[in-house]
């Protein structure tokens, strides 16, 4: 009872990322349910609809990855004094986190049962004049075991990652000083073999297609593993990017503000960067596929435009939402420089310095990777 008091007694902007969360999974949910509506209309193309359900993986890990980016935030997972007296000490609030994530993503599967369905005419007849019957085989019947293992997808993995990532860790693990992320190498190397395996896939004319809901399907299925390489390798190298460009705001004789925004940069690497890596392997990909399908007049499907807008929203949130985590992280150290006598102007021109530094840092490494990602598909 008082697990659900605490979430039920959660300010406005928490329950609206715990929506937005829920939101997210009635998109990945839907989006599932038409592929199995495809597969069901299809029944000798069993391959495309392999793998479209393969292609709902990234937003699948896209909004699971948001999902444990508000759950970190979230203030009812934090630890506070007295609450280990009445059994919520750092593993009860690890349940309580993985709780409420579990609500709110089964919250948004059931939301997306009820509008499939809606649209499909199985609950008051068909809306828009019968316009979604074809797209959603309203035509054939739902096997409902498929239906359950398909919607319970986002709330079970959601829940075991944020049960994952906000474990009960040791106290000296969490006293030990934060050294420089070490991710640089492997993340350099993953996203060369992905390129790799992009150009090589996009030169083999027997390479099976990739069957994306939509007119901008067609490309080798090896396509998207080399991209899924590649974006790995912007996610695992994030964290020493950010460290690296801490370091320079500080190089060559740094004033107040240089040094504090470096020094900022630096201990916020690892919380920041892999949001940044996953944002700028996202945009890349975007500006790769408008520079090749941006002369067609219907580049994008219905399911392909719910996909990819639920991959950018999902990223672009978790990317704010890890800056708010890092922004509460540090508010005992804003207030004690406050009470030492710094301005709060000077603590704003840190706060815009960062955000310049990062971006001067990402927007070409993105502008770059989208050219190179690009450049085998023209060919």
């Amino acid at each position: 009872m008082l697990a659900l008091r605490l979430t039920r007694g959660a300010h406005a902007l928490v329950q609206l990322r715990r929506l937005l969360v829920a939101a997210a999974s009635a998109g990945v949910g839907f989006l599932m349910l038409w592929t199995l509506t495809y597969a069901l209309s299809h029944p000798a193309d069993s391959r495309t609809a392999i793998q479209q359900l393969l292609w709902c993986a990234i937003p699948l890990a896209a909004t699971v990855y948001f999902a444990v980016a508000v759950a970190r935030t979230d203030p009812g997972t934090r630890p506070r004094s007295g609450l280990s007296a009445v059994g919520l000490g750092p593993a009860g609030l690890t349940v309580v986190a993985a709780t409420t994530t579990a609500v709110a993503a089964t919250l948004g599967s059931v939301v997306a049962l009820l509008v499939f369905l809606h649209l499909r005419g199985d609950l008051s007849g068909l809306p828009f004049d019968g316009a979604a019957a074809d797209l959603l085989a309203a035509d054939h019947p739902l096997p409902s075991g498929a239906v359950l293992t398909l919607l319970s997808l986002v709330p079970v993995t959601a829940t075991a990652a944020a049960a994952i990532a906000l474990r009960p860790r040791p106290a000296a693990e969490d006293e030990a000083p934060a050294s420089a992320p070490a991710g640089l190498p492997w993340g350099v190397a993953m996203i060369a073999g992905g390129l790799a395996v992009e150009t090589y896939a996009s030169g083999r004319p027997s390479g099976h297609a990739l069957a994306l809901p939509g007119p901008i399907g067609g490309h080798p299925a090896g396509i998207l593993a080399g991209w899924v390489l590649a974006a790995a390798g912007l996610w695992l190298a994030g964290p020493a990017l950010t460290h690296v460009c801490g370091r320079l705001l500080q190089a060559v004789r740094p004033g107040a503000t240089r040094l504090l925004a470096g020094r900022i940069l630096m201990a916020e690497a690892r919380r920041v960067g892999r949001p940044l890596g996953v944002v700028c392997a996202v945009a890349s990909g975007a500006l790769a596929v408008t520079a090749l399908h941006g002369d067609m007049t219907r580049p994008w499907g219905p399911m392909t435009a719910l996909g990819a807008t639920l991959v950018v929203a999902c990223t672009m949130a978790t990317l704010l939402t890890a800056a708010l985590e890092v922004r509460q992280s540090r508010t005992d150290t804003t207030e004690a420089l406050l009470r030492l006598g710094a301005h709060p102007a000077a603590l704003r021109r840190a706060a815009w310095l960062r955000a310049g530094a990062l971006l001067l840092l990402f927007a070409p490494l993105t502008l770059t990777f989208a050219t190179v990602a690009a450049a085998p598909l023209k060919g």
